[in-house]
């Protein structure tokens, strides 16, 4: 890519457990497009509920609401030829279909794959322990479910290997696309 005006956009939406690796995998892909010339940002799940999604819970229809304007900011972005990496839990896979709608077919699932255990044993932010308190409730893995996703376009096993590593795989896989926009 010579230029960044020449770019189209895309969305990479990176979905899976808490504790998985889809923020870090999400930043280092970010670096990796912008060495080589692309413009990308990303939306994490937990920079949203801060901000613009603060007013939603964690039940089923607040996290329903939560991807719909996660995804129609994707969307907005898109459409001003950004390339978009979202990083959220998306659970159920009617929030997956419900995300994919919004944004058309430049949406590019990610399923990013690590065991309920191994997501545990990182719980880099406490929030399992407290979840397994009971001071969390509609955790997803805990308290509410998560959907195994039915056909993603790729799936990163990131118990097996390095954020580095899980991070060139969605580079490889997406360059392509990008290049045949």
């Amino acid at each position: 890519m010579s230029r960044i005006s020449d770019q189209k956009g895309m969305v990479v939406w990176l979905y899976g457990l808490s504790g998985a690796g889809k923020t870090t995998i999400s930043l280092l892909l970010k670096q990796r497009l912008e060495k080589e010339g692309f413009f990308a940002v990303c939306l994490d799940g937990d920079e949203l509920r801060s901000g613009i999604n603060k007013d939603l819970s964690f039940t089923e229809n607040d996290r329903e609401e939560n991807i719909r304007r996660a995804a129609e900011i994707a969307r907005l972005m898109l459409k001003n030829n950004i390339i978009t990496i979202c990083s959220f839990i998306t659970p159920l896979q009617k929030h997956r279909n419900l995300a994919a709608g919004i944004i058309g077919e430049l949406f590019t699932e990610v399923f990013i794959e690590c065991s309920l255990d191994v997501c545990q044993a990182r719980d880099v932010k406490g929030l399992y322990k407290k979840a397994r308190a009971n001071q969390i409730t509609h955790f997803t893995g805990i308290s509410s479910g998560f959907e195994t996703p039915t056909n993603p376009k790729l799936i990163i096993h990131t118990a097996a290997e390095s954020p580095a590593e899980s991070m060139e795989k969605v580079y490889r896989y997406i360059v392509p696309l990008l290049k045949g926009i």
